[in-house]
């Protein structure tokens, strides 16, 4: 018989339920061992509302490190995803981090450069990457089909789709819908591109919505970024043009866009209503401009009908990396290209001049 994975899971909020949700359709793979939360009792009533009846809870999530585990969830608010990330790496056990990878790039250097002390597996949560429609994608872009790459416009816009709580709040966030929905856009160019690093950034951000009380209900507290939208020099010559919005008075900011010399690529977000067009979802469509003996023609590509949970196909990868002793399904240190973006954004808009992104 074939011994379970051992989990443990670092908070208990929304997103770590999913995590539970998805360790549970594993019965004879996963064992849920422990979950902590820094708030006192939280991580009994999240025990005991998804039923892990053997799991044991803390409040301190170093206690829970000390245990035999073979992998940690990492499901804390973004302020959080450094310290725990870099302490279940140094206590040897492999982490699935959600994302945003962490607050700030130094802190995403340090959770790699952890990954590789320990030799442990670092993952990022993004869940789109496992749609077939998105490797479909990466095949097109890096089939050759379309030419030299030299232009990618990417991101989208809710036209009214503002969270809370922590997720409004610099010092808990570190950044607002450029990290929350846009690193899920950047990961879907870039991607497709073989993450060529990042050069320069030149950014606009702006909040207009969100301290707004018409618009939110938290105005009072909302500190970070609704819009923001960016010109990123990348290496290989290529110009990635990169927009995100949490709330606008507009219906899109278009869709996703791959410029080559041969031919161009065109891919629009799935879903519908005041919450979509942004690419934490799945693929709409998917149109192929090219000439054909001199006429210009372009050609629908079949969107993959697939059916799967793609959150539970992100979990369920990071078990079969952990059994198989597989290199990180989304590596931390490619993942770093995309913080060191967002990061870029930031700095860019708060002196309102292009920077220069730096990386060891």
């Amino acid at each position: 018989m074939t011994t379970p994975i051992r989990i443990g899971i670092i908070g208990s909020g929304g997103i770590a339920r999913a995590h539970a949700s998805a360790y549970k359709k594993m019965p004879l793979h996963v064992e849920i061992v422990a979950v902590a939360d820094s708030l006192p009792g939280r991580a009994q009533a999240f025990i005991e509302q998804e039923e892990l009846v053997h799991a044991a809870a803390f409040e301190d999530h170093r206690k829970l490190l000390e245990l035999e585990l073979d992998g940690v969830s990492i499901c804390t608010p973004n302020f959080a995803h450094h310290e725990t990330s870099v302490n279940a790496l140094n206590a040897g056990k492999h982490v699935l981090v959600e994302k945003p990878m962490s607050v700030t790039l130094q802190q995403s250097i340090e959770m790699v450069e952890a990954a590789e002390r320990s030799g442990k597996m670092l993952t990022v949560g993004f869940q789109p990457r496992y749609d077939p429609n998105m490797s479909l994608i990466q095949e097109i872009v890096q089939s050759g089909k379309l030419g030299k790459v030299y232009f990618v416009e990417t991101g989208g816009g809710r036209r009214r789709g503002m969270p809370g709580g922590t997720f409004i709040r610099q010092e808990l966030a570190g950044a607002g819908a450029m990290a929350d929905i846009g690193c899920y856009s950047l990961d879907m160019a870039l991607n497709a591109l073989g993450y060529p690093k990042p050069l320069t950034v030149s950014a606009y951000t702006s909040n207009h919505f969100g301290t707004n009380p018409l618009y939110h209900r938290e105005a009072a507290n909302f500190d970070v970024e609704d819009f923001g939208v960016a010109m990123i020099r990348l290496e290989g010559d290529i110009i990635l043009n990169y927009k995100t919005s949490w709330a606008m008075h507009m219906d899109s900011l278009g869709a996703t866009m791959f410029l080559g010399t041969d031919a161009g690529l065109k891919v629009t977000p799935a879903g519908s209503g005041p919450w979509s067009g942004v690419w934490d979802g799945s693929v709409g469509s998917m149109t192929l401009y090219h000439d054909v003996v001199n006429q210009h023609i372009q050609s629908s590509i079949p969107v993959i009908d697939h059916g799967l949970n793609l959150f539970d196909e992100k979990v369920r990868d990071f078990v079969a990396a952990i059994r198989e002793n597989r290199p990180a399904p989304i590596p931390g240190a490619e993942i770093l290209y995309n913080q060191a973006i967002i990061d870029g954004v930031l700095r860019s808009a708060a002196s309102k001049r292009e920077v220069t992104i730096e990386l060891p």
